[in-house]
């Protein structure tokens, strides 16, 4: 079997939080067009349909769309219930949905602060305790938590302090997920992405005006793709991963390289 083979996920049953658009819809699509099922899991019932059922017509296999708040334990138990219903096990679960908040640290409040928190970190938590528990009664499984460059740097000129420090405890918790499971067989890795050319990125009228600074300070001088995350994506839901866990990818033009 060559390499190719190898990194296929035919039979793989995977979910994908954050899956209705931007990166979390790019990843569902690699992992779909891999050979997956894949549930997109949402916020927007109403989109997730839409990219389910896209990412289904071109590939053919089973697609899933369900309505969830990960910051609500009972919903993710939900969706978890209703991925295991329609699918018979999880295989790969994709733990991407996040928000930003931009906010001078003496302007922040208690109340943005804790949202961005509650999605990026507690929601994160969430999903993926809840998939790491049906991966450890099945005997093994991936886990892939979205993290950020802005765990490992500081971010210029816009002001994310409470999302840079959402995203470092992403970090932190998957690798002690990762040490917790590894005698198990359930891998926990994340993705850190740096600035990506995303249709809500470039059309947001805050952060458009910013990308021709970011391009200057990236080394290689342009915002990613996300199809540029696909690769990794697949690598780590697939077998071909199975020594890799505890890791961060920084997926970022060498941004945090100096």
């Amino acid at each position: 079997m060559g390499i190719i083979e190898k990194m296929r996920l035919d039979g793989k049953k995977a979910f994908v939080t954050g899956g209705a658009q931007g990166i979390g819809r790019r990843i569902a699509t690699a992992l779909a067009e891999a050979g997956a099922d894949v549930a997109i899991v949402d916020v927007n019932l109403e989109t997730a349909q839409k990219t389910a059922g896209e990412i289904q017509d071109a590939n053919h296999n089973k697609m899933l769309a369900v309505k969830a708040d990960i910051t609500s334990p009972d919903e993710v138990n939900r969706m978890i219930e209703t991925i295991l219903q329609e699918f018979g096990r999880l295989d790969a679960a994709f733990c991407n949905a996040g928000i930003g908040h931009n906010v001078e640290v003496e302007n922040d409040t208690l109340e943005d602060w804790s949202r961005v928190i509650n999605v990026n970190l507690n929601g994160t938590f969430l999903t993926a305790q809840a998939a790491g528990k049906v991966m450890l009664r099945q005997g093994g499984g991936s886990i892939i938590n979205t993290a950020s460059m802005s765990a490992h740097i500081t971010n210029v000129p816009q002001k994310e302090c409470s999302y840079a420090a959402s995203k470092a405890g992403v970090i932190a918790m998957s690798r002690n997920m990762a040490v917790e499971w590894a005698d198990r067989n359930v891998r926990v890795n994340t993705i850190s992405p740096g600035y990506m050319a995303t249709e809500m990125t470039l059309s947001d009228p805050v952060l458009k005006p910013l990308i021709e600074k970011w391009e200057k300070l990236i080394p290689v001088h342009r915002m990613g793709r996300p199809e540029e995350l696909e690769a990794i994506a697949v690598y780590l839901a697939g077998d071909m991963s199975s020594y890799t866990t505890g890791a961060d990818f920084r997926i970022d033009g060498a941004y945090t390289c100096f």
